[in-house]
């Protein structure tokens, strides 16, 4: 019973006791809230007065609800300008977001906000991962920040999110470990080691031994904060005091990490260190950051010696650039010195051809002259030769010219001869001419030809007017026949026999008459025909004349055929006309043509004189020459 009863009170013991226990943990939670909400109102005040508490209470932890703002106030990052360009930092372009696309899918993979393509985490995680490559080109983008603002995006929107990640970069040396140099990691990789090789020397050496290098596993903690390294509920514990504290806790709580695996690293070769680096450590503390935490404080970390670090890295890093500088300087002048000694063996090269080439120009220089010699000699003999060959054609040309001029001048004999007979002739016949011309009547002037003319003008226009008289005539004639036909030609028939045969006797009167009219119209017409037949007559006698006188005949004139029938028909017609003037007629003809042919044969003696004037001058000049 005892016994019973003593077992139930230790039951309600424990009972009262795990009750107990439960809440005083939702008691320090309420208190925990209560007291960050007082933080994050009086904010301020606790930064200038309780820096401290501030302090040991961020190593604690920061509540998850409070994170957000508690990391926008550590950083400065509440009232930014950049904020307000954010979204029109999206609307632009950047050459970065390929390479954003491409590492989007990788971080985070297992995280519910991140996993899946096209999920509103990769979306956000890319809209502010191209924003801050547009806003620092030269930092541009590096994968490991992709993980630092993955979890930024964990806690707050991406707009907070982007402003606390530009404050980050810019305050917090993130900027100059993700530069394309990346200057600080090397830094902080030099300031790590020595720090290993102060507080675990024996870890230092095996590392060396097996080629381990700090970068190998120390280069992921300082560019993601250990994001990829440890789980997140305790790589978030290290960034709320990474926030307040900066770089310094990364290398505490790597020092933590390797002081606490030192015994197991230094059992295992570089294969089974890479292992262990990958498999066991990040799982360690999983249960407990706590623990971890108080480890990192307990690592001796001297921030003046930090420093110092930092300016002998600096030292050292300038005599390397130094040497690089004239280790290239070298390499520049070795390089040339190389094309020298090359030139200098391509010179001995050039100089021993150029040695074999001139022996083999002399051996051809020395034929060549020998050839000349030779050549000269014939070219004396060929010149001799030319001087004879030229002199004989001098001579051959002079023989030739000599006989060509001979056989000119009996040609200009011969011809001088026939121009003699031909101006012989041409006299004489210019003495015929003169004695036919001095037999002619010298009528042939021109007022006398004018007065000619005049006179057959006038008879044609005589004519003119008796030929309209007669047809004038013989129209009233017409009249008249017509007027005496209407009145009483039509009533014979009722007449005596005496009166019709005085009125047929009338009518036959009327009719001689009548053709009588027209007869002597024939006639005149005629007569007009003769007179324009006589004048083109004198007109063709002249233009023959002038015609023969210009062409150069050489014999007396000859009428055409054409002149003499027109002759003919003149004197057929005055024939068949009763009453023709033919001897007046044939007198004046003979008349009209003696005087043209006196005027045509007076110029051609004159066009005779002149072509034998010109025979003349043409011998005279043939003498001189």
């Amino acid at each position: 019973m005892r016994s019973m009863s003593g077992s139930r009170r230790n039951s309600g013991s424990s009972l009262v006791s795990s009750s107990s226990a439960s809440s005083n943990l939702s008691h320090l939670e309420e208190d925990t809230w209560i007291l960050w909400g007082r933080i994050v109102n009086e904010w301020d005040e606790w930064r200038r007065k309780k820096d401290k508490l501030l302090k040991e209470l961020i190593r604690k932890g920061i509540p998850h609800h409070f994170r957000a703002i508690v990391w926008q106030l550590l950083g400065n990052a509440t009232d930014m300008p950049v904020k307000n360009q954010y979204s029109e930092l999206l609307k632009m372009s950047s050459p970065c977001e390929k390479l954003i696309r491409r590492d989007i899918a990788r971080t985070y993979p297992e995280h519910e906000f991140f996993k899946g393509q096209d999920s509103l985490g990769q979306e956000v995680l890319f809209n502010v991962m191209k924003a801050y490559s547009l806003v620092d080109r030269e930092v541009g983008y590096c994968q490991g920040s992709a993980f630092i603002v993955g979890l930024l995006l964990m806690q707050m929107p991406e707009e907070e999110a982007f402003c606390v990640f530009v404050r980050l970069m810019q305050e917090y040396r993130l900027r100059e470990l993700f530069k394309p140099t990346m200057a600080e990691l090397g830094l902080c990789i030099y300031q790590f080691e020595y720090l290993l090789q102060e507080q675990l020397p024996e870890l230092n050496v095996h590392f060396r031994s097996q080629s381990f290098h700090t970068s190998m596993y120390a280069s992921s903690w300082f560019l993601t904060l250990f994001l990829t390294f440890l789980p997140m509920p305790v790589a978030t514990r290290i960034f709320d005091i990474f926030m307040y504290e900066g770089l310094e806790i990364i290398f505490r709580v790597g020092m933590a990490i390797l002081q606490y695996n030192q015994t197991d690293l230094i059992q295992l070769d570089m294969e089974g260190m890479s292992q262990h680096f990958q498999k066991v450590i990040p799982h360690q503390f999983d249960s407990c950051p706590d623990k971890l935490i108080l480890r990192a404080y307990q690592v001796k970390y001297n921030p003046k010696r930090m420093k110092k670090l930092e300016k002998e890295y600096t030292t050292i890093k300038n005599k390397e650039m130094e040497e690089q500088i004239e280790i290239k300087r070298l390499r520049t002048e070795n390089r040339l010195l190389k094309q020298r000694i090359e030139t200098l063996e391509k010179g001995q090269v050039t100089r021993a051809q150029e040695a074999e080439e001139n022996y083999v120009i002399k051996r051809e220089l020395a034929v060549v002259r020998q050839q000349f010699s030779v050549t000269s000699q014939n070219l004396e003999k060929a010149q001799d030769t030319i001087g004879e060959l030229q002199r004989e054609k001098v001579r051959n040309d002079l023989e030739s010219f000599v006989t060509g001029l001979q056989m000119q001048l009996e040609q200009s004999r011969l011809q001088e001869a026939e121009l003699l007979g031909a101006l012989k002739e041409m006299q004489d016949k210019v003495l015929d001419l003169e004695k036919r011309s001095s037999s002619l009547p010298d009528e042939n002037n021109v007022a006398q030809l004018q007065d000619e003319l005049k006179l057959v003008k006038l008879r044609e226009l005589e004519t003119l007017h008796s030929f309209r008289e007669m047809q004038d005539t013989v129209t009233e004639l017409n009249q008249r026949w017509q007027l005496h036909m209407s009145k009483g030609g039509g009533g014979h028939w009722k007449e005596s026999p005496k009166k019709n045969a005085l009125n047929e006797l009338q009518d036959k009167l009327m009719g001689v008459r009548l053709r009588e009219a027209q007869a002597q119209a024939e006639l005149r017409e005629f007569r007009q025909k003769i007179a324009e037949l006589e004048i083109q007559v004198g007109c063709s006698y002249t233009e023959l004349n002038l015609t023969s006188i210009w062409n150069g005949c050489h014999c007396q004139i000859v009428f055409p055929a054409s002149l003499a029938l027109t002759v003919r028909l003149c004197t057929f017609v005055c024939v068949c006309v009763s009453n023709p003037p033919i001897p007046v007629l044939q007198k004046e003809e003979g008349l009209i043509q003696g005087q043209l042919n006196h005027s045509d044969s007076r110029q051609y003696i004159t066009q005779l004189r002149d072509q034998i004037g010109e025979l003349k001058n043409e011998k005279e000049s043939d003498e001189c020459v």
